[in-house]
């Protein structure tokens, strides 16, 4: 496939797996923008991918804004930034709470929104969840809150875009091979006191394939919603999890 003449936007494109989803569309021959809070990282994935970076907090409205009329109207818009914080529901405060709904939550719906303003006719508008939207996890309350709201707004968005050339949906990957599970790894050693061989095993062990899911596996996802024969995909939620329920 090609992506030649489509304008990509990519949230969290600095790290994981918003690096390699900049890596593949651009290799797809697609205009890549990424955006972040963090200008350092963006400017890496950007040498190697010749993507275009623009610093942005996705909790900001007028930020987002002013992202999309900075980038120009996408044709692709890929929600990706977020974060995750692990704590006993009795022992998480309103700020972390609210910390969590902003970027996971929040963030997608200002992104989305935005996005599809200015779409200008064909498009696709993706977001990357997690299988926190489909199911519970212990310890992570506000994370799974919040992408269980981005699953219920990617399916009644996209009933609200049906009759036009744009689908919406969400990929939601089991845990991850990146940045952000290594803190996870961390976490469970600094809270059980496991080596970090045996606090990975533990996190892949979720997965019945019994291993982390690639970042290259969310961007071939990605790829293919935006590829001929992907139009009748809408309002899904699709897990990459190796069977996980």
């Amino acid at each position: 496939m090609t992506m030649a003449g489509k304008r990509v936007l990519i949230t969290g494109g600095g790290t994981g797996v918003g690096a390699d989803l900049a890596r593949g569309f651009a290799a797809a021959g697609a205009e890549v923008v990424i955006a972040g809070r963090r200008l350092a990282p963006l400017q890496e994935v950007a040498a190697r991918t010749g993507a275009r970076a623009l610093v942005a907090d996705v909790t900001d409205e007028a930020a987002v804004t002013a992202l999309f009329a900075e980038a120009g109207p996408c044709d692709v818009v890929i929600a990706n930034a977020g974060a995750a914080e692990s704590a006993p529901l009795t022992k998480t405060s309103l700020a972390e709470w609210n910390a969590m709904l902003a970027v996971n939550l929040t963030g997608v719906f200002l992104t989305f929104r935005e996005g599809l303003r200015q779409m200008p006719g064909w498009g696709r508008l993706i977001a990357v969840a997690s299988t926190a939207g489909l199911k519970g996890y212990a310890y992570v309350a506000p994370y799974a809150a919040a992408k269980h709201g981005v699953v219920g707004m990617t399916r009644s968005l996209a009933l609200e875009v049906a009759r036009r050339p744009v689908t919406v949906n969400a990929l939601c990957p089991g845990f991850l091979d990146t940045e952000m599970t290594e803190r996870s790894v961390a976490n469970i050693m600094a809270k059980t006191g496991m080596e970090a061989a045996a606090a990975r095993a533990a996190l892949e062990a979720t997965n019945p394939q019994k291993r982390l899911i690639q970042p290259a596996e969310v961007t071939a996802a990605a790829l293919w919603l935006c590829a001929p024969g992907s139009e009748g995909i809408n309002g899904q939620a699709i897990a990459i999890a190796g069977g996980e329920t």
